[in-house]
């Protein structure tokens, strides 16, 4: 076993006296020949966590209540502007109320939407009054989008809950203001089912996911 030796070069008589005095340690050959030095692996055990997330899909609203008091705004086909109430659409009828969280993006426009419109004959046949469809958008947004896809004045009505009011009385905003197209605050995915006003079921999609909302998912629950 070899020892370094440090040399220090001083100018003090005292501090060269200091540093003399200072020797390394000595080790006999029977202490240097029992050191011994041993490597040994280093094993590692990892346990993998795993992490369950939990959604706990909530809102105001649920099944057994009775829809709030609201007004909605739309263009009849003389192009004026007129307003509905919660009241005159489920009072003493069964309504469909679904909402989208945007007109004229793709998801609403291309399956939601058109699912209504082509199973309106069914769900009327099977006793559904009101066949409503809701947005956080203005009237025009939703005159102009009805007109896009050519629907007709007998089935499926388009509503503007332009300020939200509807959306915030039932508890189900989609904040969507991180997104870079400034969509803001809209409404979740859902579909429900109100017979005189009381809501008999409810579909209520996780933010703007389309996977139980549809026409097809409203008939079987007939």
């Amino acid at each position: 076993m070899s020892m370094a030796t440090t040399t220090i070069t001083t100018s003090s008589p005292t501090m060269a006296k200091l540093f003399t005095s200072i020797s390394p340690p000595r080790f006999s050959s029977k202490h240097t020949s029992s050191l011994s030095f041993h490597s040994k692996p280093l094993h590692l055990t990892t346990r993998s966590k795993r992490i369950t997330r939990k959604t706990t899909i909530s809102a105001t609203i649920s099944v057994g209540d009775k829809l709030p008091e609201s007004t909605f705004s739309y263009f009849d086909t003389s192009n004026e502007l007129q307003t509905i109430t919660v009241s005159e659409l489920t009072s003493g009828k069964k309504a469909i109320f679904f909402a989208v969280p945007g007109a004229f993006t793709p998801t609403c426009s291309q399956k939601h939407l058109p699912g209504f419109v082509e199973k309106t004959s069914e769900l009327k046949g099977k006793g559904v009054d009101s066949l409503v469809c809701i947005s956080v958008n203005d009237a025009f947004v939703m005159k102009a989008w009805k007109e896009d896809l050519n629907i007709g004045d007998d089935g499926v009505l388009l509503l503007s809950d332009g300020n939200g009011d509807f959306t915030r009385a039932l508890g189900v905003e989609l904040d969507l203001s991180d997104k870079p197209i400034g969509l803001g605050v809209r409404s979740r995915r859902y579909a429900l089912l109100a017979d005189d006003g009381v809501v008999k079921v409810l579909n209520l999609e996780e933010g703007g996911a389309f996977t139980f909302s549809g026409a097809e998912d409203m008939l079987n629950a007939l």
